[in-house]
């Protein structure tokens, strides 16, 4: 059953997210070790440490084909411009995934929504394995949750299916007729309200022309809900030339922070290459993790630079930042 989102809580819940947990799986607090035990009154000395975890997709420049025999020495991180000590690593290509689905289904996507549903049910079938699950969402005037997570394709490709033009939406606390595409309201409901607790890799895929009109939410707001959940944005975009164009700048800056791709998608029977691109980033991505070595816990966005140590021209995509934690 369609499930329309509300913004009355949203607002609240955000001032809350800036007191979560940068990345996810760090550690507790540590108690550095002491000489001759704790006096009795004296607290011992925490020392906090913070995992970040990093999803890492490498291609050559020239030839754009991904680069999958790296190893852990091959690669170096900053944060902040210091440098830091990889602890772990990774080119496991199975590790489950979790997936956000979003489709534009404003009315500047009329004519491409039948082929954008045939090519997105076909790729959910070729890139979900075991352990992963996939969630379904629309957006229009509003963004609504066709299908809640889960593993089974029929439901998802039946929801994909179900998702029309400018649906009317069983409830919500906004008039049907507001006008617009709320894009960054729906990316922001899908990291925030649907993905922050999901565990593993969490990664959405949008289907849009880019062009927002009328979200409650600004693009840095949707930017920030993916990075503070650790959720890698992959936009395809279809535009249509009749209803203006679509918006690149918005669509690769999205991508770009969070480490996902934008694919230009400039005709129908191109729209089954594109999502092979995207599924080929998903099954080919380096894991790579790193205690900060910045321990403080001041709620900071701190910036990321991967690069590799190899002479070859090759192109490194990852997260550019986080947010460290707060107390």
């Amino acid at each position: 059953m369609m499930r329309a989102y509300g913004f009355g809580l949203i607002f609240c819940m955000a001032a809350l997210a800036s007191l979560g947990v940068a990345s996810q799986g760090a550690p507790p607090a540590q108690t550095a070790p002491t000489t001759g035990g704790v006096q009795q009154g004296q607290q011992p000395i925490r020392v906090q440490v913070n995992l970040v975890n990093l999803f890492v997709t490498v291609r050559d420049k020239k030839t754009k084909r991904i680069v999958s025999n790296l190893e852990k020495d091959d690669f170096k991180i900053s944060e902040d411009g210091q440098d830091q000590t990889i602890v772990s690593f990774s080119r496991d290509s199975n590790l489950p995934v979790t997936l956000g689905v979003l489709i534009d289904t404003s009315g500047s996507e009329m004519y491409m929504l039948p082929a954008e549903q045939d090519a997105m049910s076909r790729f959910l079938g070729r890139v979900m394995r075991k352990d992963d699950l996939a969630m379904v969402i629309s957006f229009d005037s509003d963004a609504s949750l066709l299908e809640d997570f889960t593993d089974d394709q029929n439901r998802l490709s039946r929801s994909i299916h179900r998702a029309k033009i400018n649906a009317p939406i069983a409830q919500g606390p906004f008039p049907l007729d507001i006008p617009g595409t709320v894009f960054y309201d729906a990316v922001y409901l899908a990291c925030h309200d649907e993905l922050a607790d999901q565990p593993g890799r969490r990664a959405i895929i949008v289907v849009t022309d880019a062009q927002d009109e009328g979200s409650r939410v600004k693009v840095q707001e949707a930017i920030e809900a993916a990075q503070r959940s650790d959720t890698v944005v992959h936009i395809l975009l279809v535009a249509d030339p009749r209803f203006g164009g679509g918006n690149e700048a918005v669509a690769k800056k999205l991508t770009d922070e969070t480490g996902g791709r934008t694919v230009v998608v400039r005709s129908q029977n191109k729209m089954e290459e594109a999502f092979d691109e995207i599924s080929e980033e998903l099954r080919s991505q380096y894991t790579i993790a790193y205690y900060s070595t910045n321990t403080a816990r001041d709620g900071s966005y701190r910036k990321i630079k991967v690069d590799t140590t190899r002479p070859k021209d090759l192109d490194v995509l990852t997260r550019r930042g986080y947010y460290a934690p707060s107390n």
